[in-house]
């Protein structure tokens, strides 16, 4: 007695596979790269001068403002700030040019496996 056992779903590893080494995959990583890399150094750059001015320019850093608000606060405040400017930037340049590209190579996978 035989039994119709479906075959592993290679044909999915293959189509993922075959997407992972397509020219639109290959141009999605870059242009993530684009974005991501030279925002996290800068944002590592601007995070690491907060904490060598805290740590070793005290006097910098206590030097008042307005009232009692003094620059290591400032630049503290400024931390939160600069991380809401870089999720709100990622979001516009994910919406133009990530979203596009990321929606035609589901859209093609998608119809090859219909067709499949």
């Amino acid at each position: 007695m035989t039994t119709d056992i479906p075959a592993p779903a290679t044909s999915d590893a293959e189509r993922y596979v075959e997407v992972q080494r397509s020219e639109d995959f290959t141009r999605l990583r870059k242009t993530l790269r684009g974005f991501i890399f030279p925002m996290t150094v800068a944002f590592f750059l601007w995070y690491a001068l907060y904490v060598i001015l805290s740590a070793y320019a005290r006097g910098f850093m206590d030097t008042k403002v307005v009232g009692h608000i003094n620059v290591a606060l400032v630049f503290g405040l400024l931390q939160f700030v600069s991380t809401f400017v870089i999720a709100w930037l990622y979001s516009r340049f994910a919406s133009r040019q990530v979203d596009p590209i990321a929606d035609k190579i589901a859209h093609e996978l998608r119809e090859k496996g219909d067709a499949a």
